[in-house]
C-alpha cells in the first residue's frame, strides 16, 4: 500500500473510530451514573428538598464508620437522635446529610429520616438491573450471603452488592439496599428476625428474584413457642418474591413440607438442596480435603458438579448445596461458584481460624463468637471432634432467646461435647450453669469422657480460666456463644499475641 493510501485508510478508520465512541452508550447500563447518588436524586426519590448540588459515593447511618463522600443519614431513635453526630459526620467526610431540620451543610431536607431511607432503598431496588436474591434463616444465613456474593463477583466481574455485617434488620436492610450501585447486576441482601412478621416486611423491601432459607432451628424460640412457628416466621421471605421467583429451601429439614407448602402458596418456583433423594440440588459425596475442608460432588438438576469447600464441617458442604441452588436461579456461572467455595476464608465471628502464639509454638482459635443456638452448637462441635490437634477444647457462652426451653437445650451440649472428647470446656454466662450442673453430676451417662470444665460469669473470667489451664502448641480452641456473651472480646485478647 502507498504512503497516500495508507493515510487515506488510516484517516477512515480513525472515522469509524470516532463514530462508534459517539454511539456510546450502547446498553442501558452504561448510561447509568457512576456516582451512588446525586442531591436530584435523593430529593426525587425521598420527596424532600436539597440545598444545593452534590454528589455522595456511599449511604451511612453511623458517624463513627463515616468515609469521604458519604451521605450520613441522621436517623432518630427512641433513645438516639442522629442530628447530634452531623458536625462529626461532616468532619469525617461526608458529602451531604439527610436530615428533618436544617443544617449548615450540604443536605437533603425531610419529614422522616427512617421513611426517607426506605424510600431511598426503594429507588435504589427499582433502578438498578439487579437479580436481587433475600437470604434467611435460622443458621448460615450469613456465611451463605457471603459465599453467594462472592459466586456472583466473581462471574459478574465486580457487579455484585451485599449487605455488609449483620445488616438484616429494619434498618439495615433498607441501608444495605441505598447502598447498591446502578450498575450492580446481583445484589445479595440477609434477613433476620426474632418475631413473627419481621421478616415480612424486610422481604417486602428488598423484593427478591430468588429467597433462600438456610435452614430452620431453635433459634428465637423464646419469642415464636414452637419450631414449626419459627418455620412460618422464616417462610415470610416468600412473600416478597417477585414474579417468577424462585424459592430455595433445604431438603434435609423436618419443616421441608411445611416450607414448601409456604412456598407453593406463592406460585414460586421452589428449588431444593440437600442430601435427601428428592433434593434438586442433591449431595452425592462429601470427603475431607486437604486443607480441612470438603471435596463435594453434587448433582444440580441434570449436570454433575466436583468442587471443594474450604470451610470445614459438614454444615458447610450443606452451605455449599444452597449456594450452588441460589445461583444458578439467580442466572449465575456456577463454575464461578464452586471456585469461590474453594476461596472463601473464615468470617470474623463466624467460622475464622487463626494460628495464635501459646506456649512451645501454635494454637488453632476457631472463632464462633458472634452467634449462638442449640443446632450451630451441635455442628460446630462436631467440627471441632473432626479437626486434628494435641488437645480439644470449647469455650462456650450463653445460647440467648430460648426462653423456657434454655436449661434444657443447654443440658443437651453434653452428648456433643462428648462426642468431641472435650479435654476441657469453659462455660460462660448465666444460662450455661444448667449444663455445668450436668456435667458435675457422677455419672451423668450422657458422654463418652467427661471434660474438665470451669464456669464463669464473662469473658475476663474466660480469659483467666484459659491461661490458668495452659495453652500449649497443637491445641485446638472452639470459642462459641451468642454475641451478647461478649467472647469477641477473648477471641481480641488472645489473637493480639499472633
Amino acid at each position: 500500500m502507498r504512503g497516500a493510501d495508507f493515510e487515506k485508510c488510516l484517516g477512515r478508520n480513525r472515522m469509524s473510530m470516532h463514530s462508534a465512541l459517539l454511539k456510546w452508550p450502547v446498553t442501558r447500563r452504561d448510561a447509568l451514573p457512576v456516582a451512588l447518588w446525586s442531591a436530584q436524586e435523593i430529593a426525587a426519590a425521598t420527596g424532600g428538598t436539597a440545598s444545593g448540588d452534590f454528589q455522595c459515593a456511599g449511604v451511612e447511618m453511623d458517624s463513627r464508620d463515616v468515609r469521604p463522600g458519604d451521605l450520613f443519614v441522621a436517623l432518630k431513635g427512641e433513645s438516639m437522635d442522629g442530628h447530634r453526630f452531623v458536625e462529626k459526620a461532616f468532619a469525617a467526610g461526608a458529602a451531604a446529610a439527610l436530615v428533618e431540620r436544617p443544617v449548615d451543610w450540604p443536605h437533603v431536607l425531610v419529614e422522616d429520616t427512617g421513611a426517607a431511607l426506605e424510600a431511598l432503598a426503594h429507588a435504589a431496588r427499582e433502578r438498578a438491573d439487579a437479580k436481587r436474591i433475600g437470604v434467611t434463616g435460622s443458621v448460615g444465613k450469613t456465611g451463605v450471603k457471603e459465599a453467594i456474593f462472592a459466586a456472583l463477583e466473581k462471574s459478574s466481574r465486580g457487579q455484585a452488592h451485599r449487605s455488609v455485617r449483620s445488616y438484616n434488620n429494619h434498618v439495615g436492610v433498607p441501608l444495605s439496599l441505598a447502598r447498591m450501585p446502578a450498575r450492580s447486576r446481583y445484589g445479595v441482601f440477609e434477613m433476620g428476625m426474632n418475631h413473627a412478621g419481621e421478616i415480612a416486611g424486610l422481604t417486602d423491601h428488598v423484593r427478591p428474584h430468588v429467597a433462600v432459607i438456610t435452614t430452620i432451628a431453635p433459634a428465637h424460640i423464646e419469642n415464636l413457642g414452637s419450631i414449626e412457628a419459627i418455620a412460618d416466621a422464616k417462610a415470610e421471605i416468600f412473600e416478597g418474591l417477585v414474579k417468577g421467583g424462585t424459592a430455595v429451601i433445604p431438603a434435609d429439614s423436618e419443616q421441608y413440607e411445611q416450607l414448601r407448602a409456604s412456598a407453593e402458596k406463592r406460585g414460586v418456583t421452589i428449588v431444593s438442596f440437600g442430601r435427601a433423594d428428592h433434593a434438586d440440588v442433591r449431595l452425592l459425596d462429601a470427603i475431607p480435603a486437604a486443607n480441612g475442608g470438603s471435596l463435594v460432588t453434587a448433582q444440580v438438576r441434570d449436570s454433575r458438579l466436583c468442587f471443594t469447600v474450604a470451610e470445614p464441617g459438614e454444615h458447610w458442604v450443606s452451605n455449599a448445596l444452597a449456594v450452588l441452588a441460589a445461583v444458578q436461579a439467580a442466572g449465575g456461572d456456577l463454575g464461578a461458584a464452586g471456585l469461590a467455595l474453594a476461596e472463601l476464608g473464615g468470617l470474623k465471628g463466624r467460622g475464622a481460624r487463626h494460628h495464635v502464639a501459646v506456649t512451645g509454638g501454635k494454637a488453632l482459635l476457631i472463632d464462633e463468637s458472634y452467634n449462638a443456638n442449640p443446632a450451630s452448637m451441635r455442628a460446630t462441635l462436631r467440627q471441632l471432634g473432626q479437626t486434628p490437634a494435641t488437645r480439644r477444647i470449647a469455650v462456650l457462652g450463653s445460647m440467648k432467646e430460648l426462653g423456657d426451653f434454655g436449661p434444657e437445650f443447654h443440658r443437651q451440649l453434653a452428648e456433643p461435647m462428648g462426642e468431641a472428647d472435650l479435654d476441657y470446656a469453659v462455660l460462660v454466662g448465666d444460662e450455661m450453669l444448667a449444663l455445668a450442673r450436668h456435667l458435675g453430676k457422677a455419672g451423668s451417662g450422657t458422654l463418652g469422657k467427661t471434660p474438665a470444665f470451669a464456669h464463669c460469669d464473662g469473658p475476663a473470667e474466660a480469659i483467666a480460666a484459659l491461661q490458668e489451664y495452659g495453652l500449649t502448641a497443637g491445641d485446638a480452641i472452639l470459642v462459641k456463644g451468642s454475641n451478647s456473651i461478649g467472647l469477641g472480646k477473648l477471641v481480641d485478647h488472645f489473637t493480639r499475641r499472633v
